[in-house]
C-alpha cells in the first residue's frame, strides 16, 4: 500500500483499486483508521484525539489532492506523495 504522506509519526496510505468510498489509511503507532476523504468521517478504527485532530486538519487542507490520489489509486497507477502537515 503506497504511503502518501507522513507527518508527526502519523503515516498516510491508500491501496490501488480499494473498495469505495474514497479514503485513506491513517496509521499512528498500534492504531489503524479509514477515513472518508470528503466527509473526513472514520469509516473504520479508531486513532487517538489529538491524532484525529490532526489527520482531520491535514484532510481538509488536501482533499483535493486527496480525490487525484485516490482517481490514480483506481487506475493502479501509483498515487502522488501529498505535503505533510506543518
Amino acid at each position: 500500500m503506497p504511503v502518501i504522506s507522513v507527518f508527526f509519526g502519523i503515516m498516510i496510505r491508500m491501496y490501488h483499486a480499494d473498495h469505495a468510498p474514497p479514503h485513506f489509511h491513517a496509521m499512528y503507532g498500534d492504531h489503524d483508521a479509514i477515513v472518508e476523504i470528503v466527509s473526513g468521517r472514520i469509516i473504520a478504527g479508531h486513532l487517538p484525539p489529538r491524532v484525529r485532530s490532526l489527520v482531520e486538519e491535514w484532510r481538509r487542507k488536501r482533499v483535493s489532492e486527496l480525490k487525484r490520489a485516490w482517481q490514480d489509486a483506481q487506475n493502479l497507477k501509483a498515487p502522488r506523495r501529498i505535503k505533510p502537515l506543518e
